[in-house]
């Protein structure tokens, strides 16, 4: 349990980072956001070796995101409307998904002998 919450904590992390860095160098941040996404992801996932690995850093970037996206009583907000923007909010929700969804162990390989023998 200690695991999947410090693992929530990092995604919600990573989505403020993101949501900062995105919109600073436009393809560039928004690339980098992502790919800090597609880490905090698929290393939750490698790390506890369980798909709740993943899920729990995506539950915690989708927390901070949706609360970022709000605004605020004076009018400001950090994710403006454009296409970067979008693009965080869609894509990140993508590797979230690809990286709940992956297998976690290989096939067993196969065994020298033939079975129904």
């Amino acid at each position: 349990m200690v695991a999947y919450a410090g693992l929530f904590l990092l995604g919600a992390v990573v989505g403020v980072a993101g949501a900062l860095a995105q919109p600073a160098w436009f393809p560039g941040g928004l690339l980098l956001a992502l790919a800090g996404c597609a880490g905090a992801f698929y290393g939750g996932s490698r790390a506890t070796g369980t798909r709740g690995g993943a899920v729990a850093p995506a539950a915690g970037w989708l927390v901070a995101v949706m609360l970022l996206t709000a605004t605020r009583p004076e009018g400001d907000f950090v994710f403006g409307a454009g296409l970067g923007s979008y693009a965080f909010l869609l894509g990140g929700m993508g590797v979230a998904v690809m990286c709940a969804t992956l297998g976690q162990s290989p096939q067993p390989g196969a065994s020298d002998a033939r079975l129904g023998k």
